[in-house]
C-alpha cells in the first residue's frame, strides 16, 4: 500500500513530482505525512551517534555536521572516503536503521520506479546557516544500479543537479521541508551539491536543515 492510499486526497494536495532528467525525480513533500515519527527517529540516532564534523582526505574540516544509521556508515579522514561497519568515534556499530527511515525510502525510491530498493547506509548530513556541500559524486557504493534517496528536513535548501562531469551545467532546485530527491539509472552518477544554506528557521528543527540520504552500499 502506498502513503497516497493510506492518507488519500490530502496527501495527494500536499505533494507533486516534479521529474528532473532521466531518471531523477523531485518528490514534493513526499516526507510530510511520517515527520510525527522521522523525526524522533532522527533525534534516536544521534543520540547513539552525535553529529561531527568529518575532515576530507586533503585536511579541510567539512562544514556540514554528519552521523550514520544503517549497517555501514560514510566517514572521511586523512586515509580517504570510505563506508566502515563501525563509528570511529565510539568504536561500536553505527546504530541500527530505524524502520521509518526503511519504510520511507523504499516507499520513495518505488514511487520514482526503482521498485525493491533496501538501503543499508543512511548518512545524515546537519546543515546550519552557511554550510554548503560541494559538487560531488556517490562513487564508494558498490552496486552503481541502486538509487540514491535524499530527504530533506528543516530550513529550505538549493540542491545542486548536474551533469557527468563537474564542469557541466547545473540545475538550481530549491528544497523545502519534506521533499524527496531521487536518482538512479542514467542518473545515478551525477554531480550534485548544496549551496550554503541562508539564515532561516523552521518550527520543529531550529536554524538547521536535516538532509538524509540513503544508499547500498554493501
Amino acid at each position: 500500500m502506498s502513503m497516497a492510499d493510506l492518507f488519500g486526497d490530502t496527501f495527494s494536495h500536499q505533494r507533486r513530482d516534479e521529474p528532473l532528467d532521466a531518471g531523477a525525480v523531485l518528490l514534493r513533500g513526499f516526507a510530510l505525512m511520517e515527520e510525527a515519527v522521522l523525526l524522533p527517529a532522527i533525534d534516536m540516532v544521534v543520540a547513539q551517534a552525535p553529529f561531527r564534523h568529518l575532515v576530507t582526505p586533503g585536511g579541510f574540516r567539512m562544514s556540514v555536521g554528519m552521523t550514520n544509521a544503517g549497517s555501514l556508515g560514510w566517514v572521511s579522514d586523512r586515509r580517504g572516503y570510505r563506508y566502515d561497519p563501525v563509528d570511529p568515534l565510539s568504536s561500536r556499530p553505527w546504530p541500527a536503521m530505524p524502520e521509518i527511515f526503511l519504510r520511507l525510502a523504499g516507499a520513495a525510491a518505488a514511487h520514482a520506479g526503482f521498485v525493491g530498493f533496501v538501503p543499508d547506509a543512511c548518512l545524515i548530513n546537519r546543515y546550519e546557516p552557511g554550510a554548503r556541500l560541494s559538487l560531488h559524486q556517490d562513487r564508494d557504493e558498490r552496486d552503481f544500479g541502486q538509487p540514491i534517496v535524499s530527504v530533506s528536513l528543516g530550513i529550505p535548501a538549493v540542491f545542486l543537479f548536474g551533469g557527468m562531469q563537474r564542469a557541466d551545467p547545473q540545475i538550481r532546485v530549491p528544497l523545502t521541508h519534506g521533499d524527496v530527491v531521487v536518482w538512479g539509472g542514467p542518473a545515478r552518477l551525477r554531480y550534485h551539491g548544496v549551496l550554503p544554506l541562508k539564515p532561516d528557521q523552521h518550527d520543529a528543527l531550529g536554524d538547521c536543515r536535516i538532509n538524509l540520504t540513503f544508499r547500498r552500499a554493501g
